[in-house]
C-alpha cells in the first residue's frame, strides 16, 4: 500500500509542466515527460494531421497527432489516478507507471501522414513502427536515463506482438491503453469533434473516469452506474464515422491517396521502407522527387492537395455473405477489377486505368466487450445495454459501402451507375 501512495504522489506532485491545450484546458507533464515530448521523433507529429484529409471538409480539422498525443498521457494519467485510488487496485510499480505514462505520449511516433490512409497496405503497422522508434536514438535514451524504465516495456506496451518480461501489469497496461475505454478513444473523439465543430464525438469524461473501477490485473471495468458513458462512447464513434471519418468527400480523397501509394509500391517507384517516419509535408516532397511524368498516378496525390477530387458515382450497402464484395477488401483484387471498369469505360471519357478507383473502407471494431461491475458480479457490458452484439455489427454494417469514383466525364458517361457498379461487382 506504502508503494501505491508513493506513485499516487508522484502522479499528483512531479507533473509540473503545463501544456495549454484547446480541449482539456491544461494538460500537466513532468519534467521527464516533457523532454520526450522535445525530441525530433516526437516533434515531428506537429507535422500530421489527425485527420488526414479530413480539412477538405471540415476546415478546422487541422489538429496533429502532436496535440493528440498529449492529450492521450493526460487522460492517461487521469485513469491511473482513478485506478490507484480504488482500493482494490492491483499493485503496480512506479516502473510501470512511467512505461504506461511514456507510451500513451509515445504511441503515435511511428505514424503514417495523411491518417489511416494508408491502411491496408503492404506496410508495417504503425505500432510495430512505433516500437522500433522508442528502442533506438534519443527517445531510448531519455526513456533509459530520465525515466529510469526500459524501452523495451514500453515498446511492449504499444506493439502488443512483442515479447516481453514485464509479467501481468505490461498485460494490464495493454488492455488499458487499448479498449472500449482507452485514452486514445476518449481523447480523438472529443478532440476531432470539437477541430470539426461537431456535437457528435463529445464525451463527459469526468463522468466516464469517475466511473471505472479495477478488474485485477485483466484489465478495468465499469461501475454499472456508468453504463451510459460506454453507450455514449460507441453511439459518438458511430456517428463520428458517419459524419466525419468515413464522409463520402473524406473517403475519395482517402481513396486517392491510398491509390497512388498502393500503385508505387507495387510498381516499386517507392519502398515500404521510403514512407516510414515521414510527415505530411516529407510524403509529398518524396512523392514530389519522383515526379508525374515518370509515374502519372502520383497525379491523385497532387489533385488531392489542389482538391481536385474524382468523383464519388455510386455506392451500395456492403456486403460480408456476398463472396464478391469481399474479394473487394484485398487491394490485388480491387485493382483486378478497376481495370476491368477502366476497360468497360475506354469509349465514355476514357479514364486512365489509375483514375478508376473502388473504395471500400476498411473493417472497424466497436470493440462493445467490456466488463460491467454489477451488484458485485462482473458482467458484459452487451448484456446490460441496448449495444447488444447484434446492434454493434449493424453498426458496422451500415457504415461499410463499396463505392466507385471516378474523374467527372467518365461519370457523365453512366446512365446508371448504380446498376453499372452492382454489375460489374457481379
Amino acid at each position: 500500500m506504502e508503494g501505491q501512495q508513493r506513485i499516487l504522489r508522484e502522479l499528483a506532485d512531479r507533473f509540473t509542466e503545463p501544456v495549454r491545450d484547446p480541449v482539456w484546458r491544461h494538460i500537466h507533464l513532468s519534467p521527464e515527460l516533457l523532454r520526450l515530448v522535445d525530441t525530433a521523433e516526437f516533434q515531428q507529429l506537429s507535422r500530421i494531421r489527425q485527420l488526414g484529409p479530413a480539412y477538405l471538409v471540415y476546415p478546422g480539422a487541422t489538429h496533429t497527432r502532436f496535440s493528440h498525443s498529449l492529450g492521450v498521457a493526460h487522460i492517461g494519467r487521469r485513469l491511473l489516478l482513478q485506478l490507484l485510488s480504488h482500493p482494490d487496485a492491483p499493485a503496480l510499480s512506479m516502473e510501470g507507471v512511467r512505461a504506461f505514462l511514456a507510451a500513451a505520449l509515445l504511441h503515435d511516433v511511428g505514424h503514417f501522414p495523411y491518417t489511416h490512409s494508408f491502411k491496408t497496405l503492404p506496410l508495417a503497422e504503425h505500432e510495430e513502427l512505433t516500437g522500433r522508434i522508442v528502442q533506438s536514438g534519443a527517445l531510448a535514451r531519455r526513456i533509459r536515463e530520465d525515466l529510469g524504465v526500459s524501452p523495451a516495456i514500453v515498446a511492449a506496451i504499444v506493439d502488443q506482438s512483442l515479447p516481453h518480461q514485464g509479467g501481468p501489469e505490461v498485460d494490464l497496461y495493454r488492455k488499458i491503453l487499448s479498449g472500449s475505454l482507452d485514452p486514445d478513444k476518449l481523447d480523438y473523439l472529443n478532440r476531432d469533434a470539437y477541430f470539426c465543430g461537431v456535437p457528435y464525438g463529445t464525451q463527459d469524461l469526468d463522468f466516464a473516469l469517475g466511473r471505472i473501477v479495477p478488474a485485477g490485473y485483466t484489465g478495468i471495468a465499469l461501475d454499472s452506474s456508468g453504463i451510459t458513458a460506454l453507450e455514449n462512447i460507441l453511439f459518438s464513434k458511430y456517428l463520428m464515422y458517419r459524419a466525419v471519418y468515413w464522409h463520402r468527400t473524406v473517403r475519395v480523397a482517402t481513396a486517392m491517396i491510398r491509390k497512388a501509394i498502393f500503385l508505387a509500391l507495387q510498381a516499386e517507384e517507392l519502398r515500404p521502407e521510403d514512407l516510414y517516419s515521414l510527415d505530411d509535408e516529407l510524403l509529398l516532397s518524396r512523392v514530389g522527387a519522383i515526379g508525374e511524368s515518370r509515374f502519372p498516378p502520383l497525379t491523385l496525390l497532387r489533385r488531392v492537395g489542389a482538391r481536385e477530387l474524382l468523383k464519388p458515382v455510386a455506392d451500395i450497402p456492403f456486403s460480408s455473405s456476398n463472396a464478391n464484395h469481399r474479394k473487394l477488401e484485398e487491394s490485388t483484387c480491387r485493382e483486378q477489377l478497376e481495370e476491368k471498369i477502366a476497360r468497360e469505360l475506354r469509349h465514355r471519357g476514357a479514364p486512365e486505368k489509375w483514375e478508376v478507383i473502388l473504395d471500400l473502407p476498411d473493417r472497424i471494431s466497436f470493440e462493445a466487450e467490456f466488463p460491467i461491475l454489477e451488484r458485485g458480479e462482473l458482467r458484459d457490458f452487451s448484456t446490460v445495454s441496448v449495444f447488444s452484439r447484434d446492434v454493434v455489427e449493424r453498426f458496422t454494417t451500415t457504415l461499410r459501402r463499396i463505392r466507385l469514383i471516378l474523374p467527372e466525364e467518365a461519370a457523365e458517361s453512366l446512365a446508371d451507375p448504380e446498376r453499372f457498379l452492382r454489375e460489374i461487382i457481379s
